[in-house]
């Protein structure tokens, strides 16, 4: 059983069914359900998913939507005190935009085995208690 953090990316791309990728991301998490993987994310993924039903007036979506972050589905991780100062660590690093330290720091807080994105500006950096960070094309399912 691994502790699997999804960035951003992969829920708005199943949540809107997007024609390429939404696929690739149910295979992924249908995979992480066999091997009895845990799922994480952050709570600003949950605030960047809930952006759309918001901005388009769909409380049913919104509803739907913060259910599937329900547990035992999903985890997620709040960005507090111990989390800031692994931001802090990660932000040392200037290329790492804000909101992308954000979710490294909520990973590394959970001692994540795999970090999974498709920025592959992320999949080249190496951040302390993340054993290993990829994209979504080469995640190991």
């Amino acid at each position: 059983m691994a502790k699997v953090f999804w960035d951003t990316n992969l829920f708005i791309y199943l949540f809107e069914n997007h024609p390429t990728l939404a696929e690739q991301v149910e295979r992924v998490r249908l995979r992480m359900i066999e091997r009895s993987d845990r799922l994480f994310t952050s709570a600003l993924t949950v605030g960047e998913i809930l952006v759309r039903p918001v901005r388009t007036g769909r409380p049913d979506l919104e509803d739907r939507y913060r259910q599937l972050f329900q547990p035992p589905t999903v985890t997620v991780i709040a960005f507090d005190a111990t989390a800031a100062i692994q931001y802090a660590r990660i932000r040392k690093d200037p290329t790492i935009k804000p909101p992308d330290a954000i979710q490294l720091a909520c990973a590394a807080v959970v001692g994540a085995d795999l970090f999974v994105t498709n920025d592959d500006r992320l999949s080249r950096k190496l951040v302390a208690g993340i054993q290993f960070i990829v994209g979504l094309e080469k995640a190991p399912f």
